[in-house]
């Protein structure tokens, strides 16, 4: 089964989004968090630490990354597993330097949040934020 890693970067009580380009063919014109397929050979922090290099142009800081949920979506060879993690720290300033694949790069409050592709990463992203600030 395909596996999909995307990461929640949380500072300051924002997290940062990216809107999927017009042209992607998977789930375009719609805000989602940062990520990608894992290789073949990879974990998925590895995954998850060479995308938001290649999309975000920063480096996550080992042991920054805590699971947030992982949801099987799909149905039979559509099957796509798929893990969202919360990184705390990172090195570098986060900018879109994947613009074919993300039209803009924006920090949002939890109020603010808009929809997300996968529900649930939504309501766990949130309660995470809700419990940081606890």
């Amino acid at each position: 089964m395909p596996e999909i890693v995307v990461a929640a970067l949380v500072r300051e009580g924002r997290v940062l989004l990216v809107h999927r380009g017009p042209n992607r063919q998977v789930h375009p014109g719609v805000w989602d968090l940062p990520g990608g397929h894992v290789e073949a050979g990879e974990t998925e922090l590895g995954a998850l630490a060479r995308e938001m290099h290649e999309e975000l142009g920063v480096r996550v800081t080992t042991g920054s990354a805590t699971h947030l949920c992982r949801l099987d979506v799909g149905r039979g060879e559509e099957s796509v597993r798929f893990s969202a993690w919360l990184v705390g720290e990172w090195e570098g300033t986060p900018a879109n330097v994947a613009p074919d694949e993300h039209d803009e790069i924006r920090w949002f409050r939890p109020a603010e949040v808009p929809p997300l592709i996968h529900e649930p990463v939504r309501t766990a992203l949130l309660e995470a934020m809700r419990g940081a600030r606890a």
